[in-house]
């Protein structure tokens, strides 16, 4: 038994991984290599037959839904949230926005010269155009991520469940009962013979 297609779980992890680097977004950058460790995991134990390592990734399947719906939170502005007033993405350190505001399907971004609003070191943009604003993708992306997360806890719980039932009724040598097993004794392809002359 093996996961169904587990290329699909890295290979949305990784896209993740790539568009928040290029967007310098630092929480989420970490949450992705931590969820990428958790799907190797879950994989290894799966190859394996090691239940505890399928548990382990189920539990971090509930995080990640949790990572996700705070980050649909986050795009969508639900209650005291503000992407405007909050660099949470960014740990505060930076005013970097995610990669799709300025690469969006269709965005035109132009900047807007001499504005007294920038911050050091940085530029002031308009961005117009966009066939889809970029709370829409990252939503959609993490969307994306907790449904697949979804059907890897049931896979995971149902995997694990498997591999528990088959070690419980696994019937080893002798039973369970060590005093009324004995090793099996060495035997050696060469025999003794006697020889005769």
């Amino acid at each position: 038994s093996r996961l169904p297609s587990p290329a699909l779980f890295q290979v949305a992890a990784l896209e993740r991984q790539i568009f928040d680097f290029l967007g310098y977004q630092w929480a989420p950058i970490l949450a992705n290599f931590l969820h990428i460790m958790a799907v190797i995991l879950g994989i290894f134990g799966t190859i394996q037959y090691r239940s505890r390592y399928l548990m382990m990734y189920a539990v971090w399947l509930v995080l990640w839904v949790g990572w996700n719906a705070f980050i649909i939170c986050f795009y969508l502005e639900v209650g005291r949230l503000s992407q405007d007033r909050d660099f949470i993405m960014t740990f505060n350190t930076s005013l970097h926005r995610s990669w799709w505001m300025e690469n969006g399907p269709g965005c035109l971004v132009t900047p807007v010269l001499n504005s007294n609003l920038a911050p050091e070191d940085h530029h002031v943009i308009t961005v117009s155009g966009c066939l889809l604003d970029y709370q829409y993708i990252e939503v959609v992306s993490s969307a994306t991520q907790i449904f697949l997360a979804l059907f890897g806890f049931v896979y995971a719980c149902y995997v694990s469940k498997v591999f528990l039932e088959e070690e419980d009724s696994f019937d080893f040598i002798g039973g369970f009962d060590s005093y009324g097993y004995q090793a099996p004794q060495k035997t050696s392809h060469l025999q003794l013979q006697p020889l005769y002359t």
